[in-house]
């Protein structure tokens, strides 16, 4: 009886390819122990042109990424020049006031001493107002100690005055946003001599 049960040869043989058909399809190798045969590799000129095409994707993708950063350099350069060009249109919009004034004056017919005065300090004022628009502030040091990066002593004075201070002012000073753009120049006391 127990002859009946085993299967013969060929059968055992057939009955286990049927098993590996039903397990993914793939027979297993012979002494493999039931593992899959490994993939096949790409052929070599397969493999070649992935990389080509990868290669010329980069090669793409870098030319676009130039051509956009030299286009980014082109606007900055453009920008700085627009920068420096027109930096100052500003200021000109603010001293075209001052300057209309002083025609204005130039071209009155009956001018007095008074309207004359009048007409100056009223151009003063919008030239002050130009000037704290755009920050330009005046350096106008008396009795102060010199400032050698501020003023410019011109001359020393025996005065009563403690020495290195400023006693009198020839010329006021003026700063843009806190640059020197002219220093105030100035006569500086020093000790009388006994």
């Amino acid at each position: 009886m127990q002859q009946q049960d085993r299967p013969t040869e060929p059968e055992a043989r057939e009955d286990t390819a049927t098993r590996n058909t039903d397990n993914g399809g793939s027979t297993a190798a012979p002494g493999g122990g039931g593992h899959p045969e490994p993939e096949v590799m790409p052929s070599t000129e397969e493999l070649l042109k992935q990389a080509e095409l990868a290669a010329q994707e980069h090669h793409d993708a870098w030319l676009r990424a130039k051509a956009e950063t030299e286009n980014v350099r082109k606007r900055a350069q453009i920008d700085v020049a627009n920068a420096h060009k027109y930096a100052l249109e500003s200021f000109a919009q603010e001293l075209l006031p001052v300057r209309d004034s002083l025609e204005a004056a130039l071209n009155s017919e009956h001018l007095t001493l008074e309207s004359l005065t009048s007409g100056v300090e009223l151009t003063l004022k919008q030239l002050n107002t130009a000037f704290e628009k755009v920050n330009i502030k005046e350096i106008n040091p008396l009795g102060e100690t010199l400032d050698p990066h501020k003023h410019q002593a011109m001359t020393t004075v025996e005065s009563e005055a403690a020495p290195n201070s400023i006693v009198s002012v020839f010329q006021k000073g003026y700063e843009l946003n806190d640059r020197l753009v002219r220093p105030a120049l100035v006569s500086v006391a020093k000790s009388k001599e006994a």
